[in-house]
């Protein structure tokens, strides 16, 4: 199925026949938001089979509570949701530690190059799970840091720490990158 037919369905239109329980609909359905989420999942989870089991975990509750989806609210949104759910209860289940303000720099950095982005989201797949995951939760996905301490059971003030230790550890690791980018001209 080709992207174009994937989005020529409407939303409404997905979750209707996803709740009848079409398998053509939930196949669409899948196809269209599985490659967003995967990347999203990817952002918590280091490694792909675990992405995987979360993308699929992620999927089997999507269909299962379709029915409670809102018509007026955004299906991508709610999907996005579940994954962000999944990666952290994955998170949890493994024991992962959650000891953990980048937006500007993120901008900054988009706007002076445009692979930096690139090499950022690298950088930051490198980071210790704790901090990895509060950063994406606040820079990525705009999560208060009320927010990321009621979602991971810690407190703001631990959240705040991890995203300082997280900055201060991006930071080292691009100055590096620099220094031996210039040592090299």
């Amino acid at each position: 199925m080709t992207l174009r037919m994937l989005h020529t369905y409407s939303e409404d239109w997905l979750v209707q026949r996803c709740k009848e329980r079409d398998r053509k609909a939930q196949r669409m359905l899948y196809e269209r938001y599985a490659p967003q989420m995967m990347a999203l999942c990817k952002r918590y989870v280091k490694h792909q089979e675990d992405a995987e089991e979360v993308l699929s975990n992620t999927m089997v509750k999507v269909f299962r509570g379709i029915g409670e989806v809102q018509q007026k609210g955004s299906l991508e949104a709610w999907v996005k949701r579940i994954a962000i759910n999944e990666s952290l209860n994955h998170l949890r289940s493994n024991r992962t530690v959650f000891d953990l303000e980048i937006e500007e720099e993120r901008t900054a950095v988009q706007e002076s190059d445009p692979h930096a982005l690139e090499d950022l989201q690298q950088l930051v797949e490198h980071l210790p799970n704790g901090y990895r995951t509060v950063f994406n939760l606040y820079a990525i996905e705009g999560f208060s840091h009320r927010e990321i301490a009621e979602e991971l059971g810690i407190t703001e003030n631990a959240s705040r720490s991890q995203l300082t230790k997280a900055r201060q550890q991006l930071r080292e690791w691009i100055d590096q990158r620099d220094k031996r980018r210039n040592h090299g001209r």
